[in-house]
């Protein structure tokens, strides 16, 4: 059964290129352009989720990190590893702040969107 990676990306191009790469990947991927989707987490039970850091149509005073904070601190939720993805240039403290497992640095390298998901996720045995 396929894994499946939850992205919440507002650039279309983004989103869709991360989506076409991971689906060819072999990962069942649901897309979305805000965080309101965070509120089904629990049904769609993703193995991962992608997290834009900044999501501008939504509820401008949540970022990214403050939603992977609260995916992280709530029991349902905190086994589901978090990356954040963002151009901003202390990513990695945010991403710390939120407590989320990690963060890709836009741009990226689609070889590197491939690698930290493959390092994140979780893999039957």
């Amino acid at each position: 059964m396929a894994k499946k990676i939850l992205v919440i990306e507002d650039d279309k191009d983004i989103r869709d290129t991360i989506v076409y790469v991971l689906e060819e990947e072999g990962y069942e991927v649901i897309a979305s352009d805000n965080a309101r989707i965070l509120k089904k987490v629990q049904d769609l039970k993703p193995d991962l989720i992608l997290l834009d850091n900044w999501l501008t149509d939504w509820m401008s005073d949540l970022s990214g990190q403050q939603l992977s904070k609260a995916l992280k601190n709530d029991p349902a939720t905190n086994h589901i590893p978090v990356i954040l993805i963002s151009a901003v240039n202390n990513l990695k403290e945010i991403a710390k702040a939120g407590e989320a497992d990690g963060y890709i640095k836009k741009p990226f390298d689609l070889t590197e969107l491939i690698e930290v998901v493959k390092n994140h996720i979780q893999i039957d045995l």
